[in-house]
Formats: structure tokens, C-alpha cells, sequence
């Protein structure tokens, strides 16, 4: 595995219904490298965004899908998807905020 640093390791946040509803309980969905583990989740979360804690880490894999274009088929990439838990008394992320 290559050197993956902490700015690495989040890709993007995971907007959709289910997400969004699931911030009323500090409850954040991110798109991560496929890579990283929960323990650097959880640091990357900490370091990228000031005053939160975190308190678990949930990940799942997720497979490419098949995809066809004529007669030649292919996959798309794989992801992986985390849902970071954070604690009560910890600061709200706020790219989220206003969406």
C-alpha cells in the first residue's frame, strides 16, 4: 500500500436522502480511498475538520457495476463508502451546513 496521507484518504461527502437525514444524529457520509482503514478515517476527520471527534467508523465496499456499450463490456471502479459517527458535545461539519 502506498504512503496514503490524511488530505488522501476523504474523497468527497455523500449527498443523498438517506445522508442528509442521518446528520440529525452526527452522522456523516463520506466517499474514502479504497485503501484507507478506520482508524485513518477517523484521524483524517479529525485533522480536516477542527473541533469534531469521532466516535466509530463504519465502511463498506462497494463493487464496481458492469457496464456495456455495444458488444464491448467493461466495470466501473470500486469505492468505498464510510459513515463517521461523532461524538455529543462535538462541532457540526461544516460543508454540510445550508445544503
Amino acid at each position: 500500500m502506498a504512503a496514503v496521507l490524511y488530505y488522501d484518504v476523504i474523497l468527497k461527502p455523500v449527498i443523498t436522502e438517506k445522508s442528509m437525514a442521518g446528520m440529525g444524529e452526527k452522522k456523516y457520509t463520506f466517499l474514502v480511498h479504497p485503501e484507507a482503514n478506520k482508524t485513518m478515517i477517523k484521524e483524517a476527520v479529525e485533522k480536516m475538520f477542527e473541533g469534531t471527534k469521532v466516535a466509530k467508523v463504519n465502511t463498506m465496499n462497494i463493487p464496481g457495476k458492469s457496464k456495456r456499450r455495444g458488444m464491448t463490456v467493461g466495470k466501473t471502479a470500486r469505492t468505498k463508502k464510510a459513515i463517521v459517527w461523532l461524538t455529543e458535545d462535538s462541532k457540526d461539519i461544516e460543508i454540510f451546513t445550508g445544503l
